[in-house]
């Protein structure tokens, strides 16, 4: 499985806060079945994004633990004015191993309209916006209809493994299954931050995501997504979204937005 986010980096954030935790970490993700890790510190108010300093850190850590686990590079990028405006100046510092794909963190209590327009800038730009843990997030939870248009624009979404194992409580499980059950989620990724509260659960969300539909939507969103995001391919084939207008509305929307300027 390829894990596409993560807090597996040291001394960044609020993930692992030593060198030592980060190898046992990386260990724990070989031991749950995951082959591709991409680290994603955050990039927020109280956590700033240095590459140069990340890069160091991915290029550690794969020495130290090999060829068993493949490392890459993005960030959890949160959408505040600061990250937008020097997204848009610096064209791929913050995708994934510097391709077309990026984590976008929403605050969790006021997502302001305008931020779609940010996300069809972005999509115009060849970026493909993947909207992180919704799921948990207590605005997209109560308010789902809120990413109709960006679905339909081009956004990817991803759940995180420990919601739809049950760790995050029954109500996070249940919009994560709603979501599951409308094709609305692309990828599953742990949002690991520790070796115990928050660890690697793919392989636990993988059966669940067997048992709960079937083994294809499993490897589809454990594996095969998550491959074509880590090598920055073209997203395979999809299943259609329910409650989404689809690819004619998603052309309407872009076309008008360009038209604006």
């Amino acid at each position: 499985m390829i894990d596409i986010h993560n807090h597996i980096l040291h001394g960044l954030d609020d993930g692992a806060q030593d060198f030592e935790t980060s190898v046992k970490m990386a260990r724990a993700a070989i031991e749950n079945g995951i082959t591709h890790v991409v680290c994603t510190p955050h990039c927020n108010d109280h956590h700033p994004f240095d590459p140069g300093v990340n890069r160091e850190r991915v290029a550690a850590l794969q020495d130290a633990v090999g060829s068993e686990l493949i490392l890459g590079l993005g960030c959890d990028f949160h959408l505040s004015f600061d990250n937008i405006e020097d997204h848009f100046r610096n064209p791929g510092k913050y995708t994934i191993n510097n391709k077309q794909y990026l984590l976008v963190e929403f605050q969790e209590s006021f997502i302001p309209h305008q931020l779609t327009d940010v996300l069809y800038r972005m999509i115009a730009g060849g970026v493909v916006p993947i909207i992180t843990h919704p799921e948990r997030n207590d605005t997209l939870s109560a308010h789902p209809e809120r990413m109709t248009d960006w679905l339909d624009a081009g956004c990817l979404i991803q759940l995180t493994a420990a919601s739809i194992v049950g760790r995050w409580g029954k109500p996070i499980e249940a919009v994560s299954r709603r979501f599951l059950a409308d094709n609305w989620v692309h990828i599953v990724a742990s949002d690991a931050h520790n070796l115990s509260s928050r660890t690697f659960l793919m392989r636990e969300a993988h059966a669940r995501l067997v048992e709960l539909l079937d083994e294809e939507t499993a490897d589809r969103l454990c594996i095969r997504n998550p491959r074509a995001v880590f090598y920055g391919d073209p997203m395979p084939d999809q299943p259609e979204i329910k409650g989404a207008a689809g690819s004619a509305q998603q052309k309407g929307i872009l076309k008008r937005f360009l038209s604006r300027g």
